[in-house]
């Protein structure tokens, strides 16, 4: 069939028209693309498309994001990945754990070597009290253990910087370098109007874990455990071997400045006291039926009848308050010397991209008898303050073997 020339106008006008449809069609797709909201922009420049979204309103979020955008001088100089840094970051410490924070990725290779064990320092263990950088424990014969740095003092300026909202890790990172340069700390100690200015140099840190005293004629043993590492439970069983052998009835577990470490170490050393099957320490998660109990598993080497003596502090934390708790509430052995720290919860590290990380409190320890060790620590049955004597004299100890005796 052939086109009149009346149908060929017809169908040219109809195929313009059309086109200039697609072309409006796909012009307003370019623009609307170009003006989607900012959380579509985000969500494709960081591959969050199979993220859940939670049920909250981020138009606030959103808004300030693009008000910075619009208004700030020197916004196209700063990254959108050192704003999305900056979001997770402020978003974490709203929850308030001083153990709960996000590692960019120059931060996540520092955490992942202090975790390999390839750093110097000054040996010394931070938590935080009350909002405040404070000092868990000098570790023994270290820089900051010859300093004179004790249990409790907080930590107020790094070098140059001052610490007030600073995370533990950060204060970590600024403290460790390279072997042989110093770094100057600005502390403050209860019952002292000035601040303590101490100079350290750095030095490789090597943890020690076990010391064993024999104390007196009188038939009291001493095992001085540092550390709970990988290494600790054979270590200690070589010095509870040496317990056993030497024919005392009398044992001290001195823990006192023990920062803790891996709750495994804890659990088998606590397993070598406590019968098989009693409770050395309950794991609770986010929901109160999360629970996971960590029993003995023995065996039992620690004759019942005989004495001992769990000698803590302010710097015994962690793990050590693990091992303290169970002990003392299983009745194998009595409490003494000072309040513990009081950090008991377990933080998992999570990978968020290739190379950011998160550390995220996932759970809190609880003592067999469900005390909270991250809520108030330990306190001693016999409180014992370290006072200071003169050199070789240590009241805490000679109360705790009289207490023995």
């Amino acid at each position: 069939m052939t086109n009149h020339p009346a149908h060929v106008k017809m169908g040219a006008k109809i195929a313009g028209i059309l086109i200039l449809l697609v072309g409006v069609f796909l012009g307003g797709i370019s623009i609307g693309y170009a003006n989607r909201p900012v959380v579509q922009k985000i969500t494709g420049l960081t591959h969050m498309e199979t993220a859940i979204i939670p049920e909250a309103d981020f138009n606030a979020f959103w808004n300030a994001w693009q008000i910075v955008n619009e208004k700030f001088p020197g916004a196209d100089k700063v990254s959108t990945e050192d704003k999305i840094y900056g979001a997770i970051k402020g978003m974490l410490a709203s929850y308030k754990d001083p153990y709960t924070t996000f590692f960019t990725p120059a931060e996540s290779k520092v955490f992942e070597s202090q975790i390999a064990g390839a750093f110097s320092g000054v040996g010394m263990e931070l938590g935080q009290k009350n909002g405040v950088l404070t000092v868990i424990a000098p570790l023994k014969d270290t820089p900051a253990d010859r300093a004179g740095i004790k249990s409790g003092d907080k930590l107020v300026k790094i070098d140059n910087t001052i610490t007030t909202d600073m995370t533990i890790d950060k204060a970590i990172d600024l403290i460790r370098g390279t072997e042989g340069t110093s770094v100057t700390l600005t502390l403050i100690r209860d019952g002292e109007t000035e601040p303590k200015v101490i100079t350290l140099k750095r030095a490789t840190i090597t943890l020690p874990t076990v010391k064993t005293i024999k104390y007196d004629t009188e038939g009291v043993f001493v095992i001085q455990l540092y550390s709970f590492s990988a290494q600790s439970p054979e270590l200690f069983k070589n010095a509870l071997t040496e317990y056993l052998s030497s024919g005392s009835h009398k044992l001290v577990l001195d823990m006192r400045g023990n920062p803790g470490g891996y709750l495994e170490a804890a659990a088998t050393i606590g397993g070598w006291f406590i019968p098989e099957g009693k409770v050395i320490v309950k794991e609770i998660g986010k929901i109160p039926t999360d629970i996971t109990v960590h029993t003995s598993k023995g065996p039992l080497l620690f004759p019942s009848t005989d004495k001992l003596i769990i000698l803590v502090d302010g710097g015994s934390a962690s793990a050590a308050e693990i091992l303290a708790g169970a002990l003392s509430e299983q009745g194998i052995g009595t409490l003494a010397g000072e309040k513990t720290f009081g950090k008991g919860s377990v933080q998992e590290v999570v990978k968020l991209t290739d190379d950011t990380s998160m550390k995220v409190t996932v759970a809190k320890w609880y003592t067999p008898h469900d005390v909270s060790i991250s809520d108030s620590g330990l306190t001693p049955k016999l409180i014992v303050p370290y006072t200071v004597a003169k050199p070789g004299v240590d009241p805490q100890l000679d109360a705790a073997v009289k207490l023995l005796r």
